[in-house]
């Protein structure tokens, strides 16, 4: 008795570059730049999603450990205190986005 796989035979190598005027909006505005992202995300991602918390979420209690890996389970930022709803809306009240639609 033979084992039976389903192998793909479709690869796509295709690259699809957006238009320039929405490229240069973008906050990762290349390919370039995202492999960039991701290498510095790969090589220590503690670090790299530690940073990120900072710049871009409010804490209201910091975080004292960013990562408890306990196989399989995985506990991110122990320890911090952190309002979803604050960060996602209330954040914005007193910026430009206050009347800003999605």
């Amino acid at each position: 008795m033979s084992e039976s796989s389903i192998e793909s035979i479709l690869q796509e190598g295709r690259v699809f570059q957006p238009p320039a005027e929405f490229a240069a909006q973008a906050q990762i505005k290349s390919l370039a730049d995202y492999q960039q992202l991701y290498d510095r995300a790969k090589a220590d991602p503690e670090k790299f999603w530690a940073e990120l918390a900072e710049q871009e979420l409010h804490w209201f209690e910091k975080w004292d450990t960013v990562l408890d890996w306990q196989p399989p389970f995985a506990k991110w930022f122990v320890g911090g205190k952190i309002n979803i709803s604050y960060n996602c809306l209330d954040r914005h009240l007193t910026t430009w986005r206050r009347n800003k639609l999605p």
